[in-house]
């Protein structure tokens, strides 16, 4: 018998997705225009329970829009943790501003308050906060820094699709939140990404940068530099099917999340994800650290893994260990969360003896 195959992540699609599909090749609005576009901006709106919310062509797009909104530029410095995927520093490279890296959190992998107050010089304008594997970073605590340095705060949310901060959902908490709905995200439109803000001037600066900054009144004037970030009518028709089953696939996740703690919580030398008082973790991936007294390292436990047909994930390179963000300072907690970080697989499709299968190949590999 084939031996079973599990991947770090994989969507949750049906029928309703294959209908509006079909519904805009049928009816030829495939690109940038259809009534899905809207359709699905306001339902997701109203998910993360805020005023605005404009759908882009990728996650990546809507923190560089969010960026270029809020007028970052070059001599400007923007402060990013030094743990993250690198679209978050990349985002603040193309604005020309540079990138000024900070460490996380030991406790919740996130974004430190105390380091980006020592951060903070004259040229700061922004802080961008991750909500890191689905883990809220401290708002509050992070806006209230903003605040009195004049800064702006924006919420890297590609990982966080319903994840709650103080029983709230991260995206619109600061001035602006940025979403991914890339195919190994919460939910998925293929490629896209959405801007969330309850400030109505700054998304109508985001959709006016979105469509190559065109004038609305006078078709093909572009008064300034903009972008082709637009979003398809078929990646919003998926994302609609996609909102319906959200609930569902939350659920899930904690559920996979739940499985995993309660079978990996007693093995000596794993350090589970963290979930603070004040949050609620979609888990986004399930990842756990793997200490010296485990047995096996990170890169071992991956590859025995891998022979029982079970993908896993490093945790993200620093940034500071990048070429182009390169620097002398140090970083200790995001080294070592990088170091022995394993994200385990987390698609909200596997079941309890799937969880069971999993974390057995993870005991039998200390042996």
């Amino acid at each position: 018998m084939k031996k079973k195959h599990y991947p770090v992540y994989e969507p949750l699609l049906g029928q309703e997705e294959l209908d509006l599909l079909e519904e805009c090749i049928r009816t030829c609005w495939i690109s940038s225009l259809g009534r899905h576009i809207d359709l699905f901006e306001r339902t997701f709106a109203k998910f993360c329970r805020c005023q605005c919310a404009a759908a882009t062509s990728s996650g990546t797009a809507a923190l560089h829009l969010a960026l270029v909104a809020l007028g970052i530029g070059r001599g400007d410095e923007v402060i990013v943790p030094d743990l993250t995927f690198v679209a978050t520093a990349n985002s603040v490279a193309y604005t020309g501003a540079k990138v000024i890296l900070v460490d996380v959190e030991k406790e919740t992998w996130t974004i430190d308050p105390e380091l980006i107050k020592k951060a903070i010089t004259r040229r700061t304008k922004a802080i961008v906060g991750v909500h890191l594997y689905g883990h809220p970073f401290d708002i509050e605590r992070v806006v209230e820094i903003a605040r009195e340095h004049d800064l702006k705060v924006i919420e890297d949310a590609a990982e966080a699709h319903g994840s709650l901060y103080k029983g709230k959902r991260v995206g619109p908490l600061a001035d602006i939140g940025c979403f991914s709905f890339y195919g190994n995200k919460v939910i998925t439109t293929g490629e896209g990404g959405m801007v969330v803000t309850n400030d109505p001037e700054v998304d109508a600066r985001i959709r006016f940068l979105r469509d190559h900054s065109m004038d609305g009144k006078r078709r093909y004037f572009h008064p300034e530099i903009g972008y082709n970030y637009r979003m398809t009518n078929m990646q919003a028709a998926v994302g609609r099917a996609q909102m319906k089953r959200i609930g569902g696939i939350l659920a899930a996740k904690r559920r996979v999340a739940k499985l995993y703690s309660e079978r990996l919580g007693g093995i000596e030398g794993i350090v589970l994800p963290p979930e603070r008082p004040w949050a609620r973790s979609i888990f986004w991936l399930y990842t756990i650290l793997i200490e010296k007294t485990f047995g096996p390292g990170p890169g071992d436990l991956a590859a025995h893994l891998r022979a029982g047909g079970i993908d896993t994930r490093p945790v993200f390179i620093p940034m500071h260990l990048l070429p182009m963000y390169g620097t002398r300072r140090k970083f200790p907690v995001s080294d070592m969360l990088s170091s022995s970080g394993l994200s385990l697989p987390s698609s909200p499709t596997l079941i309890e003896d799937d969880i069971d299968y999993i974390c057995e190949m993870i005991r039998r590999s200390r042996r």
